[in-house]
């Protein structure tokens, strides 16, 4: 199989055997129309080996792991079971190891198919397959979705809890500022141990308000704020936002332009640093230069901001792409930003586009400087009409 190409299952029951040269962890998420798991007891891996008309079965030494989709038994209500694959070694990634999914019939062995995911690199798990219903027909589809943040960032991705690991106590603002942290996962659940790969698990973000970073690495929904504040003191270091993209058809390119404006008090643009402009403020901010097809794991354009470094006048940023060639939002499978610590690498934040609009300019997210000095971070997805970064200023200034 091809990415994007599809089969019809002639068996009820499959098995997909995941192998690698390395070991792998390999499990199946069952999801429904809106892409998400109902619960916890969706997400069937070595620790929590069944689910609902799903199984997980760890292979023997040499042997790849197998989940198991017995489509009579899967509930009504699951439109598709994703299968991922993970590294298991510490900062190991996919480049130079071809995992191959083996499709075929769980009762008598018989092959369906078979996909290896061409053209790895920094991606540390992967979507392999995905088994789904059609017009009340099963079928197998070849999927290759990479990951650069391992297990987790792929249960998070499709409303998994994971559970955080403990943390020695660490002060915080006062009660009044600090909403409290979300809710933990349902009792009993335990998430895959361990992946070092990974960064910390995301904590999801409140239906309202906002939190800090105290507890690891937050994902954050539309119009949803995360305050850059750690331990009860403001970020000010450098950070790091990437922004990604993939084409929603294969073989098509997306040239696609990842910029941020530079905003003063009275919401009037001051600065805008793009491909065409790759430092702006003395420095203070970066862009990595232009990325013209979209193709390739990881991040395709990222802009470095030395928090301490901007001039006093600087109190809002916003981050935008805009498709220069004309292209929609609706040509792109999958658009997301991230906020990293500059120095260590590690992701702070992360925000996914679940939605599509056939318009040429997207508002992903802002920095805001508060009166007390800290930045709040505010994912935006605001769809404009605009080919270029010159005609973000005006939206983007109406928007902080």
């Amino acid at each position: 199989m091809t990415p994007g190409s599809n089969l019809p299952l002639s068996v009820a029951r499959v098995a997909v055997d995941v192998t690698a040269p390395v070991r792998l962890d390999v499990s199946g998420l069952l999801l429904t129309a809106n892409g998400k798991v109902r619960s916890d007891d969706d997400f069937v891996f070595y620790n929590q080996p069944a689910g609902p008309g799903v199984t997980h079965r760890a292979g023997a030494a040499g042997a790849g792991d197998t989940i198991t989709v017995d489509t009579a038994a899967v509930p009504a209500d699951i439109e598709k079971i994703v299968v991922t694959a993970s590294l298991d070694a510490p900062g190991a990634t996919f480049a130079g190891t071809e995992p191959t999914a083996t499709v075929r019939g769980a009762d008598d062995g018989v092959v369906i198919a078979s996909f290896t995911p061409p053209q790895l690199g920094s991606e540390t798990a992967l979507v392999v397959v995905e088994v789904y219903r059609r017009n009340g027909a099963w079928k197998v589809r070849a999927v290759g979705q990479g990951y650069a943040n391992g297990l987790a960032g792929i249960a998070t991705d499709f409303g998994v809890s994971v559970e955080e690991p403990a943390a020695p106590a660490a002060p915080t603002a006062p009660a009044a500022q600090t909403p409290p942290p979300p809710s933990g996962p349902p009792a009993g659940f335990q998430p895959p141990p361990p992946m070092p790969t990974a960064p910390p698990a995301a904590a999801p973000a409140p239906a309202t308000g906002k939190i800090n970073l105290d507890k690891g690495r937050v994902s954050l929904q539309k119009n949803q704020t995360v305050s850059l504040v750690k331990g009860g003191r403001p970020l000010l270091s450098s950070v790091k936002m990437g922004l990604g993209w993939e084409p929603a058809f294969r073989g098509k390119d997306i040239d696609l332009d990842a910029s941020v404006i530079a905003f003063g008090v009275d919401r009037k643009k001051i600065d805008a640093c793009f491909f065409g402009k790759l430092a702006i403020l003395n420095g203070a901010i970066q862009h990595s230069g232009d990325n013209l097809t979209g193709e390739g794991g990881g991040d395709d354009e990222s802009i470095t901001v030395h928090l301490g470094g901007l001039p006093p006048e600087v109190t809002g940023l916003v981050f935008t792409v805009n498709s220069f060639s004309g292209q929609k939002f609706t040509d792109v499978a999958k658009a997301y930003c991230r906020l990293l610590d500059a120095q260590s690498g590690e992701e702070l934040v992360r925000f996914d586009l679940t939605h599509a609009e056939p318009r040429t300019g997207v508002m992903m997210a802002k920095l805001i400087k508060q009166f007390s000095g800290e930045w709040e971070m505010t994912a935006m997805g605001e769809y404009v009409d605009s080919r270029t970064v010159r005609g973000m200023a005006k939206p983007a200034g109406k928007a902080l």
